[in-house]
């Protein structure tokens, strides 16, 4: 239990004390966007992202060092291929944030970022499908599927953002509910991994809620990969594939509306959100269900809506 309080104090406090300093660093240098949702769209600094990254790496290597001097009982193949995995994505981030990489290049990239964890074999080539059964892959599950999980549920993570505290309060949730299952079924490796983002994504929701800063890109695809790794390591890919779904709703309906750049954040007015037009998007569809919502209540009732969906995966794992 101290291994684990470790590596929570670790990615925790470097990304408290990352942010901060990150702020007027990022307005200096015009890394900054509008925050549509506020009054006068204020701009805000970018690619908070980078505290989330950096504590989570922090995090992972102090585990790294528990298991090299202290006895830790991890694979540290495992372990350090999916620190490279998300590593590999928040580049990808970094680079979409900076030079606004198309849509279907960014939808390819993180294929090369599951690289690492497809040389390293990790994972059961055997899955349990409800209704079916066991399911050999083989080799497919290496080649095929660790990398359609990587590149599906980053792209899933980073589309569903773009309102204070939403990604991150929807990460936390997914990978405490993850986390949770890592830890009944004594899964240490994904375990490890779950808690470094689970701290770091409290350290910058803290900021990012008050609207100080804005996680990007880089942050919101690390999550997807976080979690993708974790349900590959631990073997507990359904419980993934459960989380994930309030992201796919919102990327079926947003795949219906082609992917709208524009118009997807909704119209202010009196203190609300509204969606005057058709929606393109799950946090519109609540807009528009509600008549108008404020954005702390909009964030709110996603993270609600992701905790039914965490606690589902919680039950279903813990019968």
């Amino acid at each position: 239990m101290y291994e684990l309080i470790l590596i929570f104090a670790a990615a925790f406090t470097l990304t408290f004390i990352t942010i901060p300093w990150l702020i007027p660093k990022l307005k200096i240098r015009g890394l900054t966007g509008k925050d549509r949702n506020k009054p006068g769209t204020p701009q805000v600094p970018e690619m908070g992202g980078f505290g989330i990254a950096a504590g989570f790496a922090a995090g992972v290597l102090v585990a790294v060092g528990l298991s090299s001097f202290f006895g830790l009982n991890l694979n540290l193949n495992f372990v350090l291929a999916a620190l490279s995995t998300v590593l590999i994505m928040a580049v990808i981030g970094i680079i979409d944030d900076l030079f606004s990489i198309h849509q279907l290049i960014k939808a390819m990239f993180p294929l090369f970022a599951a690289l690492p964890l497809v040389a390293t074999n990790v994972g059961n080539t055997t899955m349990a499908f409800p209704l079916i059964g066991q399911v050999e892959f083989g080799i497919i599950y290496a080649l095929l599927l660790i990398p359609i999980g990587i590149a599906g549920a980053s792209n899933v993570t980073n589309m569903l953002e773009g309102f204070n505290g939403l990604g991150a309060g929807m990460g936390i949730i997914a990978c405490t509910a993850l986390a949770i299952i890592a830890w009944r079924l004594e899964k240490p490796d994904a375990l490890i991994i779950l808690v470094s983002m689970i701290a770091a994504l409290l350290a910058f929701f803290y900021y990012n809620w008050q609207g100080k800063i804005f996680i990007g890109d880089i942050g919101t695809l690390s999550i997807g990969a976080v979690i993708a790794s974790a349900v590959i390591i631990g073997n507990f890919e359904t419980a993934g594939v459960i989380v994930i779904i309030p992201y796919a709703l919102d990327f079926i309906i947003k795949a219906k509306n082609k992917f709208p750049s524009i118009d997807w954040w909704g119209t202010y007015v009196d203190g609300k959100l509204t969606c005057p037009r058709k929606p393109v998007g799950l946090c519109q569809v609540i807009m528009k269900l509600t008549g108008g919502i404020s954005e702390k209540n909009l964030v709110l009732t996603l993270i609600g809506i992701e905790l039914i969906f965490g606690l589902i995966a919680v039950i279903i794992y813990g019968i």
